[in-house]
């Protein structure tokens, strides 16, 4: 996605009107059967295995630009959260999915005390996307759409930035087991987990 999409997710940020939030426990668990009838993506003409495929980039890359920020896991785990949450209410077609993901980085980051400059999070995101060295009006451009974006990305969420991870009742169901397998089953779990 080019310019013309990250600008469009910068008038979106001040032009959307969302519903109010539900602040109840069970906002964000959905029936694939619900996804698929209210998925804004779908309405804008995105099937589903598209959107599927936009999702395991959008994760592949959290997963690197995560690694390149040492980010801890659960920082990189709560971005793909955020992630996830905003595309069930916004669309791929008018949104730049790294972008947001950048944004989500950069948000999940603060949420789970382990926060990057913004400088630092333009810097490598470019570096991790283009490949080139950026330009001081690319900068400065994609510093305003990160802090602009983050106040989208917040509003879509519902300003709702609680998430409850696997990771602790993982560990507690793996010591249950025998310690003979203990190593293995964890290792499994843990990449299933991961698997954005």
């Amino acid at each position: 996605m080019g310019r013309a999409s990250t600008e469009g997710f910068v008038a979106q940020a001040a032009a959307t009107r969302l519903e109010e939030p539900d602040f109840s426990s069970s906002k964000w668990y959905f029936s694939r059967e619900e996804i698929e009838k209210s998925s804004p993506s779908r309405k804008d003409g995105i099937d589903g295995k598209k959107e599927a495929q936009y999702r395991r980039s959008y994760c592949a890359y959290l997963q690197e630009l995560g690694m390149k920020l040492k980010m801890p896991q659960i920082a990189i785990a709560t971005a793909i959260v955020f992630c996830h949450r905003f595309f069930l209410r916004q669309s791929h077609a008018r949104n730049d999915r790294f972008m947001v993901a950048t944004i989500g980085m950069f948000l999940a980051g603060k949420v789970e005390e382990t926060p990057r400059p913004a400088n630092d999070v333009v810097l490598v995101s470019y570096a991790l996307r283009h490949k080139k060295p950026i330009t001081k009006e690319v900068y400065q451009r994609q510093l305003r759409l990160l802090l602009t974006g983050e106040n989208l990305l917040l509003s879509t969420l519902g300003f709702d930035l609680n998430v409850s991870h696997p990771y602790r009742p993982m560990v507690l169901a793996v010591r249950k087991l025998a310690p003979a397998f203990q190593s293995s089953i964890a290792q499994v779990a843990w990449n299933f987990i991961n698997d954005g």
